[in-house]
C-alpha cells in the first residue's frame, strides 16, 4: 500500500528546467569554455558539480577550476530561478490532497542543497513536505536511485511503500531502481519518449493526479 510520495523539483514541481541551460552556458561563455547547448544532454542528470568536471575533462579550459564554475551556475540559476520561475500547475492541488490524507510526503533532488531550499522557501512549498533530500547527501545521483532511497529512508517508509514523481528519464530510472513506484508528468516536448514505457503511469501535468492513481499501483 502506497502511504509515501516523493517530488522530484526541476521540471516537476517548478518550471525551472529550462533555466538550467541557460545558465551553464551564460557562465560557460563567461570562462570561454567551449561547450554548446547541444552537449548538455551528455551530462543530463549529474549534479553541477559532476557536469563542470565533466566539462574539465572533455572540454578543457583556462582560468577558474571546474568547482569554482559550478559555484557561479549555481548562485546564476538560483538567481534566475527565484525571478522568472513558477509552480507548475496541478503542483498545489497534487500537495495539498497529500497533506489532507495524510501521506508522507518528501523532496528528493539532484539539485544542490542551498538552491533546493532558497526556491521552496520562496515558493511558499516548505511546508508541504517532510523531508527534503539532495543529492548532496548521497554518493551518486540520479540514475542511481540513492537519493530516493535516503529521503524514504528519512521518512521511515519502506521503498515499495514509496511512489516518485518525476519528469526526466534518469529520474524515472531512479525510482525503478529504488523498487519504488513512479508516475512521469514530461514535458510536451519529450512526452511521447517510448523510454517512460518504463514507468506505472504517465500524466500530461499534474493537474491529472488523484488519489486513485496511488490506490491502483
Amino acid at each position: 500500500m502506497i502511504n509515501t510520495v516523493l517530488f522530484d523539483m526541476d521540471g516537476l514541481l517548478l518550471d525551472t528546467e529550462p533555466l538550467w541551460g541557460e545558465s551553464m552556458m551564460r557562465i560557460a561563455r563567461k570562462h570561454n569554455i567551449p561547450i554548446s547547448g547541444d552537449r548538455f544532454k551528455e551530462t543530463t542528470g549529474l549534479r553541477i558539480h559532476e557536469v563542470t568536471e565533466y566539462w574539465s575533462v572533455k572540454y578543457p579550459w583556462q582560468g577558474s577550476a571546474h568547482h569554482e564554475v559550478a559555484e557561479e551556475i549555481l548562485d546564476d540559476i538560483i538567481d534566475a530561478s527565484l525571478q522568472k520561475g513558477k509552480v507548475l500547475a496541478g503542483v498545489l492541488q497534487a500537495l495539498e490532497l497529500l497533506k489532507e490524507h495524510q501521506y508522507r510526503i518528501g523532496l528528493a533532488s539532484s539539485s544542490p542543497t542551498r538552491m533546493i531550499h532558497a526556491l521552496v522557501e520562496h515558493f511558499g512549498l516548505s511546508g508541504y513536505f517532510d523531508q527534503i533530500t539532495s543529492a548532496d547527501s548521497v554518493e551518486l545521483g540520479k540514475p542511481h536511485p540513492a537519493v530516493f532511497l535516503h529521503c524514504a529512508q528519512q521518512l521511515g517508509s519502506p521503498p515499495m511503500q514509496c511512489v516518485v514523481l518525476e519528469d526526466s528519464v534518469n529520474g524515472m530510472i531512479a525510482g525503478k531502481a529504488a523498487r519504488m513506484k513512479v508516475i512521469v508528468v514530461p514535458d510536451a516536448l519529450h512526452f511521447d519518449d517510448p523510454r517512460f514505457a518504463l514507468a506505472d503511469k504517465k500524466i500530461a501535468t499534474m493537474e491529472y493526479f488523484d488519489l486513485d492513481m496511488l490506490q491502483t499501483l
